[in-house]
C-alpha cells in the first residue's frame, strides 16, 4: 500500500471515531437517556450531611399520591456537639409528625455528635405526614429544620412502598377490638325502660271443706 493510501485510511478512521464520540456524548445524558439522578442527598455547614431522602408513599407503582407519607434519610453529625433535628416539611407545607422505635411521640430528633441517625424502618424513628399530594415515580420539595436555626431544602423522590422501600411507607391503625366481657345492648336495659314485673304468685289450694280466706261462714240454725 502506498503512503497516500495509509493516509488516507487513517483519516478515514480518525473521522469515524470522531463522529462517533460526537453521538455518544449527544445521546448519552441523563436526559437523553431518561436517568434519574441519585435519592436526594444535601449538606448542612460543615458537620451536617443528609443521605437518601426519599418520600414513601403507598403500594401505588405511579400517578399522584393524595395521603399519609413517610419521609426516610439518614443524617450524620460529625461534629462535636449534638443536633436537633426540629422539623421537616414535604411539598407544599405539609409537616411530619415525629415519633420513636416504639411509636410514642416526640418533639424533636436528636443526631448524636460524631454519629448518624436513621429516619424510617423498622427500629428507627419515623417522620410521618398526614397527608401530601405528590406525584410516585417523581421529586417533591423537602425542608429541614434544625433547632440552631438551620435549614436545608432538597428535592426527594418518591417512591412507593415497594421493592427497596418495601416497609417503609405509611400503614393503617389498627381496628379497635371491643374489650371482653364488656356489656352489650341486649343484656342492659336502656335507661328510663322500665323492668317488667315479676309475675303474681298464685296461692295454694285451700283444704277441702275448710272456708277459703274472705268467704262469708253459714248462717248458725237454732
Amino acid at each position: 500500500m502506498s503512503r497516500s493510501l495509509r493516509r488516507g485510511s487513517i483519516a478515514a478512521i480518525a473521522a469515524i471515531a470522531i463522529a462517533s464520540l460526537s453521538s455518544c456524548a449527544a445521546g448519552n445524558t441523563p436526559d437523553t437517556l431518561q436517568v434519574k439522578p441519585d435519592n436526594a442527598a444535601a449538606t448542612l455547614g460543615t458537620n451536617l450531611r443528609l443521605n437518601n431522602i426519599v418520600v414513601v408513599t403507598g403500594d401505588e407503582s405511579s400517578g399522584e399520591h393524595n395521603g399519609p407519607a413517610n419521609v426516610t434519610v439518614n443524617i450524620a453529625n460529625t461534629g462535636s456537639t449534638p443536633a436537633e433535628l426540629q422539623s421537616i416539611t414535604v411539598g407544599n407545607g405539609a409537616t411530619a409528625a415525629f415519633s420513636d422505635a416504639a411509636g410514642a411521640p416526640l418533639s424533636t430528633i436528636i443526631v448524636p455528635a460524631g454519629g448518624a441517625v436513621a429516619i424510617g424502618g423498622d427500629g428507627n424513628p419515623s417522620a410521618k405526614v398526614a397527608s401530601v399530594g405528590v406525584q410516585v415515580g417523581g421529586f417533591t420539595p423537602t425542608s429541614f429544620t434544625f433547632k440552631d436555626g438551620q435549614k436545608v431544602d432538597a428535592q426527594a423522590g418518591v417512591s412507593p412502598n415497594k421493592g427497596l422501600y418495601k416497609g417503609f411507607g405509611p400503614t393503617s391503625a389498627p381496628a379497635a377490638v371491643p374489650t371482653k366481657g364488656a356489656t352489650t345492648a341486649a343484656t342492659t336495659p336502656a335507661a328510663g325502660t322500665t323492668t317488667p314485673a315479676a309475675p303474681a304468685t298464685t296461692g295454694a289450694a285451700a283444704p277441702s271443706g275448710s272456708a277459703s280466706q274472705g268467704a262469708t261462714p253459714p248462717a248458725s240454725t237454732h
